[in-house]
């Protein structure tokens, strides 16, 4: 069983933290937009924004997962902590597949290496945020701190 850290004092810098990076992605996307529109959804072309490549789709999906994010960021449940985790295996896992392909075809939403390597970067953050983000009850917390600070001879004896 994973162990999260509930109620961890620097929950507030962990969602700002998200909601920048969501801001980042909504910016990127509504400008990939901005840049593309008109082109064809898969372009290959040389549309970059705010220093990565992009395409249609991509800077749609940019739009979508930045809405997200922030929406996640400014909830007060574990409703974000859940959409960081999440988005931060997306993140990796999407980067780790287009750098897989990123000289070929089959680059559907036109990464380039710059964008492989942001890409992984947030998700390393997003990921991070979800860890620590998460949110319980005050008795919960408070049973965490106890077991955190006992004593190892007293944590082995249970």
């Amino acid at each position: 069983m994973p162990h999260f850290p509930v109620n961890h004092p620097a929950r507030p810098v962990y969602r700002v933290l998200a909601g920048l990076v969501g801001l980042y992605i909504l910016v990127f996307g509504v400008w990939g937009v901005a840049l593309t529109w008109g082109d064809p959804l898969f372009d290959r072309g040389s549309n970059w924004a705010l220093g990565l490549r992009t395409n249609l789709a991509f800077s749609l999906i940019s739009v979508a997962f930045g809405i997200v994010l922030i929406v996640g960021a400014s909830r007060r449940g574990n409703l974000g902590h859940h959409m960081n985790l999440t988005a931060g295996v997306v993140f990796l896992a999407t980067s780790i597949l287009m750098m897989s392909v990123l000289q070929t075809d089959a680059n559907f939403l036109n990464f380039s290496m710059s964008t492989v390597v942001v890409s992984m970067f947030f998700g390393l953050l997003l990921l991070g945020t979800g860890l620590y983000d998460k949110v319980g009850t005050d008795e919960h917390a408070e049973e965490e701190r106890r077991r955190r600070h006992h004593p190892v001879s007293d944590a082995h004896s249970r």
